[in-house]
């Protein structure tokens, strides 16, 4: 019988921390998806779970959370249970806490992909690089003859990456076959290591080399997150900080929350130096959408509705949403704090 991955949490006082949260991915043959859904909903639902879990032929991906003993129940349901049949035995998980519940509701939703990029051929189920663990990652990143490519979008890099890889430059994560085809070579390019932020595109991306021909390809198990996690800043390869899709915006060595913010206008993630620009303006325009006018005029009319609402001390109506993020803020911070105590105990 499968057994669910080790919870390093488990001994963590619950008193102080009534929510626990579960972040999972694994690609694994799941043929039988659109079936396996309203079961997986029902489950979660009637455990009072909350979050989002992803389901697609490919595999599962997401993040939920509920009380202990619903999420150790939805843990046995996945990786012992008869529904996946040991399917997702070695998926990547986390565990963590929150005081206050992160998510509003239940969502499990199927889809094609886990993660798109629209290619049959890159099925890391069945086809993928070599796994490389944190520790071990800058001894294969520093040889001259592996080729270090970073497999995020454009907005991520820009915040920060490692020493010697190359930028795609994509905007979306489909567009990294086009790259690969006008730049890479299977002759030439006999080693290639990715990374990303926590692994699962790196793993897809893998995959796709792997069916175009490239011999040896590795990527970074769990991705610039683990890195971060393990890795003593003083002996890191990593420059800046790791963009993450929360309301962290980015993270630094130890999974600290970093120093970059969003545009309200555009959603970039901007840096000091950004703020500092002279096309930055607070709420209203940053250096990457200062020539839009159609954003520019939105934003400066919300941040208008903004400010007439703090001095007349009522709440504008993205408050609401504004205080739900900030509990979503507070579970990513318990899960940053989780990692750590992990990695002590480990």
């Amino acid at each position: 019988m499968n057994q669910r991955p080790r919870d390093m949490n488990a001994n963590l006082p619950q008193s102080h921390q009534p929510y626990k949260v579960m972040a999972i991915y694994k690609f694994a043959d799941l043929p039988d998806a659109e079936a396996i859904q309203p079961l997986l909903a029902k489950f979660c639902c009637a455990r009072d779970i909350k979050g989002t879990l992803i389901l697609a032929p490919e595999g599962i991906n997401g993040t939920v959370a509920g009380t202990v003993e619903a999420i150790d129940a939805l843990a046995d349901f996945l990786f012992s249970g008869d529904l996946f049949a040991g399917r997702l035995e070695g998926a990547e998980v986390k565990y963590s806490t929150a005081t206050d519940m992160p998510f509003l509701r239940m969502k499990v939703r199927l889809k094609p992909e886990i993660v798109t990029l629209r290619a049959p051929e890159a099925n890391p189920s069945k086809l993928v690089g070599t796994y490389v663990e944190a520790e071990h990652w800058n001894g294969l990143i520093e040889r001259n003859d592996v080729v270090l490519l970073d497999t995020r979008n454009d907005y991520e890099v820009g915040l920060g990456t490692f020493q010697r890889a190359l930028d795609p430059a994509t905007k979306s994560f489909t567009e990294f076959k086009d790259y690969v085809a006008q730049n890479l070579d299977p002759a030439r390019d006999r080693k290639v290591a990715m990374f990303c932020t926590g692994g699962i595109r790196c793993e897809k991306a893998s995959s796709y080399l792997l069916s175009q021909g490239f011999e040896e390809v590795f990527h970074l198990r769990g991705g610039i997150l683990k890195y971060l996690e393990v890795v003593p800043q003083e002996d890191s390869r990593f420059a800046g900080e790791c963009f993450v899709f929360d309301d962290r915006v980015s993270v630094g060595h130890g999974l600290v929350e970093g120093d970059a913010t969003l545009c309200r206008a555009c959603r970039h993630p901007l840096t000091a130096d950004d703020r500092a620009h002279q096309d930055y303006v607070e709420g209203v325009s940053c250096p990457h959408c200062a020539g839009d006018v159609a954003k520019h005029q939105a934003a400066a009319e919300r941040q208008k509705q903004m400010d007439l609402a703090r001095k007349q001390g009522t709440a504008h109506m993205g408050d609401a949403a504004a205080s739900v993020a900030a509990e979503r803020k507070a579970a990513k911070k318990a899960l940053a704090e989780a990692s750590r105590e992990r990695n002590k105990a480990g």
